[in-house]
């Protein structure tokens, strides 16, 4: 027999201890006797009738949406709870708001005669909340599992990112679930498939679009029922179909739906056995990504697309385009910045430090539009770049550097001078790298020495006037002091002899002595440049030395 695969194993635990774990805002409406069953999963629906889908001991949720309307009668709620009886539900929980201030009577009445367990959950615990608890409750005996299914959403989410990312998201699908799959358009046409290899286990699949012997699925033709129902109806729901084709006994497809309940398209899955929860998970943040992939394409946030396609195609008309062209670009700036054409923005650079966790560039991408509240953000080499309307206070500051990142801050700016603004900041990237210090592009001087940074204007002083630090002080200092001020003079000989008080040959012949000590041409430009810029840090490095001078 074959052995059952960790991500399909879960172990149990009664509703009683799950509840022990539950914030205490969930109140008991009905107490069915059912605090010793056993559960097996807790999963929201809105479905009319979710039992073909549900795990024996479920913690089932809703939000009440399949009692709106007719179906909040008296019999269709007694028919609702009598069906989750017999799939034998552990317990109802029933979510205040966005449908309804409290739970219906009907269904209150409906629970008490079938004695099914019902839960009131207030809106101060979110569905999310109660799933999560449930699975850090189960961890201990499935830490396997668990990371078994953490890996195959990380390998979901990487396909995403790549250059076909429906094709290798279905490929990724496959090849964790024993399932064929077909994605469909709104068009009813085929858009990607993934198909599993004969003989093989969950890790043997084909990639997407190729033909495959053993689970192909089911010609295109049968499933055009079931894609007139997909297409055709409204709400979250799951078809189901089968057919006598190897992989085929079990179909069942799920809408993929915009914001607005538009379909959008379908994924149709085959199988020859129910899927477990754990596959059930995977499948599900499957249709959760694919949908996340048409909105964007189709209905999700129309100004970042519109806003990169225009400069793309016209990157000169930022200048020299009409003023109805740029007013147009500003307002397409401003809304994916959730900001108005008027505000102002800043370039922000983030640079990874040792330390800093990487979660991958799905999670950092999402990370990084959440906290600067805005959807223009690139990944890059070096960490992110992104433009955002926030001030980057310091207590968003110190949230990004308690995640192991430093931040090159731009200033205000517009739409006109980002560009002028990002190479501002890139120009103090190397300063935080060397620093680890985030840094501020308006409170920067703007000088060599104020870009240098403390630091690196230490280490070229002690590079280059190494030879006269190590003298004793009673020769270092003068030395130090003659050529501070020859220096300060451009090399006149009567300026820095007025200035130091000495003779003009004392001058020459102490610059003398400190050309063969450092070894330079101190007629030369650039080397007088660079002793100057050295020369400012210099009284750091004299003050840590012994006051006795270097001893060898």
């Amino acid at each position: 027999m074959t052995p059952e695969p960790a991500t399909a194993r879960l172990s149990f635990v009664t509703l009683e201890q799950f509840l022990q774990q539950l914030p205490p805002e969930l109140k008991m409406l009905h107490d069915g006797g059912s605090g010793a069953s056993l559960l097996r999963w807790v999963e929201p629906s809105e479905l009319e009738d979710p039992t073909p889908y549900l795990p024996e001991g479920e913690f089932l949720l809703t939000a009440g949406l399949p009692f709106l309307g007719e179906g909040g009668s008296a019999a269709k709620v007694d028919a609702y709870v009598q069906r989750l009886v017999g799939a034998k539900v552990a317990a109802l929980g029933f979510g205040i708001r966005p449908y309804f201030d409290a739970v219906p009577d009907v269904l209150l009445d409906a629970c008490r005669k079938h004695n099914l367990t019902l839960f009131e959950v207030p809106e101060s615990v979110p569905f999310a909340a109660i799933g999560l608890e449930f699975s850090q409750l189960l961890e201990t005996d499935n830490a396997k599992a668990f990371r078994q299914l953490a890996e195959t959403n990380r390998q979901l989410m990487r396909a995403v990112l790549s250059p076909r990312p429906e094709h290798e998201l279905l490929a990724a699908l496959v090849q964790r679930v024993p399932v064929w799959a077909v994605l469909v358009g709104a068009d009813g046409r085929v858009r990607a498939r993934g198909h599993r290899a004969a003989g093989q286990g969950a890790a043997g699949h084909r990639a997407a679009g190729q033909d495959a012997g053993g689970s192909t699925g089911v010609e295109h033709s049968l499933l055009a029922p079931m894609l007139e129902r997909l297409l055709s109806g409204s709400g979250p729901r799951v078809e189901m179909d089968g057919f006598e084709q190897p992989g085929s006994a079990l179909v069942f497809g799920h809408p993929l739906r915009s914001t607005k309940d538009a379909n959008l398209g379908a994924l149709i899955l085959g199988s020859d056995t129910p899927l477990t929860p754990a596959q059930n998970n995977v499948v599900q943040s499957a249709v959760g990504l694919l949908e996340l992939l048409v909105r964007q394409r189709t209905s999700g946030s129309l100004a970042p697309s519109q806003l990169a396609t225009a400069v793309l195609l016209h990157p000169d008309s930022l200048v020299s385009g009409s003023t109805k062209h740029v007013n147009g670009l500003k307002d397409l700036l401003a809304q994916s910045l959730s900001s108005t054409r008027s505000g102002q923005m800043r370039v922000v650079q983030g640079v990874r430090v040792d330390g800093a966790t990487d979660d991958g560039p799905v999670r950092e991408l999402l990370q990084w539009r959440r906290l600067f509240d805005t959807k223009l953000v690139e990944i890059t080499d070096y960490g992110f770049a992104a433009i955002t309307r926030f001030k980057v206070d310091d207590s968003l500051l110190s949230d990004v550097e308690k995640l192991g990142w430093r931040l090159v801050i731009g200033e205000p700016t517009e739409l006109l001078g980002l560009q002028a603004a990002y190479q501002r900041a890139s120009s103090l990237r190397s300063r935080v790298v060397t620093t680890g210090k985030s840094a501020r592009v308006d409170e920067v001087t703007w000088s060599v020495a104020g870009l240098l940074g403390r630091e690196a204007g230490t280490l070229l002083a002690e590079r280059l006037l190494a030879p006269v630090l190590a003298l004793e002080p009673d020769r270092r200092d003068p030395l130090l002091a003659v050529l501070r001020g020859w220096l300060s003079e451009n090399g006149s000989w009567d300026g820095s002899a007025k200035l130091l008080g000495l003779h003009r040959n004392s001058v020459r012949r102490q610059i003398g002595v400190l050309g063969e000590l450092l070894d330079m041409d101190l007629n030369q430009a650039q080397v007088r440049a660079e002793l100057w810029f050295a020369l400012q840090y210099v009284d750091e490095l004299v003050a840590g030395l012994p006051a006795e001078g270097t001893v060898d």
